[in-house]
Order: C-alpha cells, then structure tokens, then sequence
C-alpha cells in the first residue's frame, strides 16, 4: 500500500502518532497540518483561475469566435469530471501526492513514479514561464532593474515564504487568490451590466448580445474551430488539482477535498465561462484591439476605465505570483511524496521542526531557476524543448487519474466503503467517457502542425520525456524493487 504523508502526533487526531517508517523520524516532524479552511477554500477558488485565463484567452476567440464558450464549456466538463474522481480518491485517501500515490496504489509502482516525477518536470519549468512573465511586467514598471533580475528577486522571495510554514504559503495564497477572485468577479459584474445597458455613465455602442450571432455567426469559422479552441485553453485549466495535494496538510483533509471538489462546477462556470461570457459580449470577437491589447484589457477599455492596462497588467501579475507561489508548493509536495514512497532520494521525505520538506523546495527551485537561465540564455532551443516536452502533461495526468480511479473504487469499496463520501457519477460510464475525450484531445493535437510549439511536437516531444521516465521507472522496479511498506505508514 502507498505510504502516506506522515502528520504530527497532535494534528493526526484519533490515528496516532507517526511510525518508525515516517520520515519525522529520520530529522524531521513530518508535514504539519498548518493549512486553515479559509486557506483551503481559497486555493480551490484560485487553483482554476490561471494566468493563462487573462492573457491566453484572446487566441482562443480570435480563433473560434464567440464559439469559444463552447471549447471552455467542454474543456470544464472534463475538468469536472477529472476532478470528482480525484475527489472520491482523495477524500477517501487524503495524501500530499495525491494523484500519483493513488496511481501507485492503483496500476502499480511504476506509474506512481512516473506520473510524479512528470508532473514535477511540469511545474518545475512553469516556474520558469510564470518567474519571466511577471519579471517582463515588474521591468515595464522599474525598467532601472533588469528583467533577469526581477526573476530572481520573484523565485527567492517566493522560495522564502515556502520554506518558512505550510501556514506561510497558505497566508500568501489566500492573498493572491483573493485579489484575482475579486478582480475576475468585479469584472463580471461591471461587464455584464454593461451588456445588458443599466451600468451607470457608461454608454458601449459595441456592446449586446448581438455580438454572440453577428461577425459571421456563433461559430464564423466552422464547428472545426470548437476542437481547435480546445487545444488553445485546455492548458489554462492546470492547477485544479492543487487542492487535492494541499488536503494532505489541512486541518480536515477529508472535509477540504469534498468541499472543493464539490464547488468545482460553479467555479468553473463562473469564473471562465462567465467572464469569457463577458468578454464576446462587450466586443465582437474580431475587434483588433482584442488581439492587439488582450481581450480582458480590450473590455475594460471599451467601457471606458481608464488604465484598463495598468490594473491587468497589476492582476495577471498577481496571478503570476500565485501560480508561482503554488507551483512551487506543489512540485515540493510531489517530491516529498516521492521520497517518501523510495521514488526519489531519501532527503526529500525529511522535513524541519515545522513540518516544511526544505531539500524538496530547494531541489524544485534550483531546477526552477536553471530553466530560468535556459530561458534567458537559449529561449529557442533549450527553453522551448522544456516547454514542449513538458506541454502535454496535463493530459497525461487527467487520463491516469481516469485509470486509476477505475480500480481504487473496487479497491476501497472492498477494504473500507464508508470512506466513499465522494463518489464518480455514473461510475465507469463517465470515467471511461472522460478517458475517451482526454485520448481524443491528444490525437487531434497531432494534426496541428503550425508554428515551433505545435500540438504534434508539444505531444511528440512529451510522449518521449514520458516514455523515458516510464523506463527509468522499471528500471528502478527490477533492479531496487520497493520492500513492504509500513504499517503505520499504510494507515
């Protein structure tokens, strides 16, 4: 059985106190369950709304027009359906590696430790995308510092707060969340009175419902361009997993992932399709100003707020630091759990006296500002292999979280079926539905063939890293074969 993250005495309640296997006994207390449920629930909330939602939007409606609410809408409807079975996997099993340590319990070691060891690569190099991105912001407003040097002025403060407390990512989390939440639901509210022409001193001759039929219609450019605008925002839904990991280290895991995967739906709805809603209703879908300026600037200038650039510029940066903030926590947390399962060294299972696995972060960070270097110094070779081989590894995740659910709900409907309290609809209908769309998502990327970072190299290059890693992962299964685990890390 899968070795679970190991909690103080005091935070493991009526469980106990750690085992001689737990990594606190070897210079550590384990991870300390330092995360509030006002923190939870904020992650949750801004876990789905990343960077990618403001500044990768305006691609998705140049290309699919106002259709692209219906590539958002089914791009949430997987993501929905991934997460109620991460849910009921994780409520039942609350774990710091979540995904991969059900995938380890359920298909066996080997996709376990590859599963992780990926989606660490994945945020790993994200931390290097979103480190220049805010860096490219920060220089446009004190251009005296350089853009290298915002970068690391961004992964040390970050990489500081994480090493201080769960408590302390959390606090900073919540922050960052909450602005972009208020920013994203103000928008909402003032575009949408806008639309509907009650928004006081405002007269928008573009805006209507019009906008959704005219230019061409709902779809100007074919229902073709549906799967296309799949391709372009399927990638800013990464992060809603984070929660699932974060539970591990919560006051009450069980309870924090019930509630977030059960409020996944609204968020989703929301959050995306309510302000891309917004959005094509404002403007029709091929005004210049929307490729030219964004489409979330694009808006607000329409309306008439002044320094519609400036307060985006000020929100996608907060998103920025909050994907940072969390991608960091998360590559760290999938870390530990590889050590902690033998997956990766021993010292990354270690954790200080408040609960914090340093080697993990420190580890994931190093990597993090070597991409930066690569990013700054090769940006069109070295760099874009990164984030090429790494592009498609969301999908890889979302079709083993699929997989894996499959067997652990035979599995725990055996060996403890009170702890269904999240359960898959439609149990495997649905899972093997959401199977089917995620293989089709990644066979239809292999017909795009446009541009250095196209849908068949993205997948190409990812197959490869993932086949090399799947390797590596056998390997390591013949020639260290993992001995049983404990017992008390088996509770």
């Amino acid at each position: 059985m899968t070795s679970q993250p190991t909690l103080t005495k005091a935070d493991r309640g009526p469980e106990g106190p750690a085992g001689p296997g737990d990594p606190g006994a070897s210079g550590g207390s384990g991870l300390h369950a330092g995360l509030k449920n006002r923190h939870l629930s904020m992650i949750a909330i801004g876990g789905v709304i990343g960077a990618g939602l403001f500044v990768g939007s305006s691609s998705g409606i140049a290309t699919a027009g106002p259709g692209i609410l219906l590539s958002y809408a089914l791009v949430g409807t997987l993501v929905v359906l991934v997460m109620r079975m991460l849910g009921e996997m994780s409520a039942a099993n609350p774990t710091s590696g979540s995904f991969s340590a059900h995938a380890d319990r359920a298909l066996g070691p080997w996709a376990g430790f590859s599963i992780g060891w990926l989606y660490w690569f994945f945020w790993v190099v994200v931390l290097a995308v979103e480190a220049t991105a805010g860096a490219a912001i920060l220089e446009g407003w004190i251009p005296a510092v350089p853009q290298w040097a915002w970068a690391l002025i961004v992964m040390v403060v970050l990489t500081a707060t994480n090493l201080v407390s769960v408590g302390s990512y959390g606090e900073f989390e919540f922050w960052f969340a909450g602005i972009k939440v208020v920013a994203i639901g103000a928008f909402i509210v003032v575009g949408g009175l806008a639309v509907f022409g009650v928004l006081p001193g405002v007269d928008s001759d573009k805006a209507g419902l019009a906008n959704l039929t005219g230019e061409g219609g709902f779809l100007p450019h074919g229902p073709g361009a549906i799967l296309t605008g799949v391709l372009l925002v399927v990638f800013s839904f990464m992060g809603s997993e984070i929660a699932t990991l974060a539970a591990g280290e919560s006051e009450n895991p069980q309870r924090a992932v019930t509630k977030s995967t059960n409020s996944i739906i609204w968020r989703i709805g929301v959050f995306y399709l309510g302000s891309i809603f917004v959005v094509v209703t404002l403007l029709p879908w091929n005004d210049p100003s929307i490729k030219k300026d964004g489409s979330y600037v694009a808006a607000l200038d329409s309306l008439g707020i002044a320094h519609a650039g400036q307060i985006m510029n000020f929100i996608v940066l907060t998103s920025v630091l909050s994907c940072l903030n969390s991608g960091l926590y998360t590559a760290s947390r999938m870390a530990f759990s590889l050590g902690e399962r033998g997956d990766a060294p021993k010292a990354f299972a270690r954790t200080t006296s408040r609960g914090v696995p340093m080697t993990a972060i420190v580890a994931s960070v190093v990597f993090g500002f070597v991409a930066v270097f690569f990013n700054y110094k090769f940006p069109d070779s070295v760099f874009l292999f990164l984030v090429n081989s790494s592009g498609a590894v969301a999908l890889f995740v979302w079709l083993v979280i699929c997989f894996s659910q499959l067997r652990m709900r035979k599995i725990i409907q055996r060996e403890a079926p009170e702890k269904l309290v999240v359960r898959m609809w439609l149990y495997p209908y649905l899972t093997w539905a959401a199977a089917a769309l995620i293989v089709f998502v990644l066979g239809y990327m292999l017909t795009d063939t446009e541009g250095e970072s196209s849908g068949r190299t993205t997948v190409l290059l990812s197959l490869l890293v993932a086949a090399l890693v799947v390797a590596v992962a056998f390997v390591k299964q013949r020639v260290a074969p993992r001995g049983p685990a404990p017992e008390a890390a088996e509770r």
